[in-house]
């Protein structure tokens, strides 16, 4: 099994939706437990990372913001 790269600020589409009927989140925290938020209602929630991997649809990664020269 693939082990899944997850930063701070990478938006996961889950299989599921959560109850407030959201399937985006945003990642706060990677590690062992993985520390996200559902962007529809704000819930802040930790999952463990492998019951977490295998609920995610899609992952788009963070891209770092680029600052335009003066």
């Amino acid at each position: 099994m693939q082990i899944l790269k997850l930063a701070p600020g990478d938006l996961l589409f889950l299989k599921k939706p959560h109850p407030c009927g959201g399937n985006q989140f945003r990642v706060l925290r990677a590690g062992s437990d993985v520390r996200m938020i559902c962007l529809t209602c704000g819930h802040d929630m930790t999952l463990d990372r492998v019951r977490l991997e295998r609920a995610v649809k899609k992952r788009v990664p963070n891209e770092p913001q680029k600052e335009e020269p003066i």
